[in-house]
């Protein structure tokens, strides 16, 4: 996924369209959630001016990431839609914008494109909706156990078990 500028300039009038699978494993040292990711696959067309190239990029793929409940693994699936330019020459501002990046040396390198949106794509929590007993976290242990919101409306504090029975006696007199 890396082109020259000389290159690029050269297919300038016909269409450049690409359609690969990209290995991003090392984007697990960028950010530690995540424990997998599955080959990327990148699919898009360029534009290309003389003085910047736009990609029109879809990227489709599989993170693997923890429960925030149980820290079982969960499948993630990636879809993303985005357009990247690259600015071929400076003209002197700072400001850019988001999605735009400005070419330093003579190489146009969309993998590390690929790997911030896929970091971006990252949500804060993911919940899985299957879980075996045995890969999930504890449901007990010393002194405690997780209990559902329902079996604890109806539990009556022993240490308040008493007055349960003084209202009724108030009704009676």
């Amino acid at each position: 996924m890396k082109w020259t500028i000389s290159q690029l300039q050269k297919i300038r009038d016909k269409d450049l369209r690409f359609d690969e699978l990209v290995d991003v494993l090392d984007i697990r040292e960028r950010d530690p959630q995540i424990r997998d990711v599955s080959p990327i696959r990148v699919e898009g067309r360029a534009d290309i001016s003389s003085t910047e190239i736009t990609f029109h990029l879809h990227l489709s793929g599989e993170l693997t990431l923890p429960c925030s409940r149980t820290l079982v693994d969960v499948k993630y699936p990636i879809d993303i839609d985005t357009k990247e330019t690259f600015l071929l020459k400076a003209d002197g501002t700072d400001f850019y914008g988001d999605d735009v990046t400005v070419v330093e040396g003579d190489v146009v390198d969309l993998i590390p494109v690929i790997k911030e949106n896929l970091l971006l794509e990252i949500p804060m929590q993911v919940f899985c909706e299957d879980v075996d007993s045995n890969e999930a976290a504890p449901q007990s242990g010393k002194d405690w156990a997780v209990i559902s919101e329902e079996e604890n409306e109806h539990k009556v504090d022993p240490r308040f078990a008493k007055l349960a029975d003084f209202f009724d006696n108030n009704k009676e007199s």
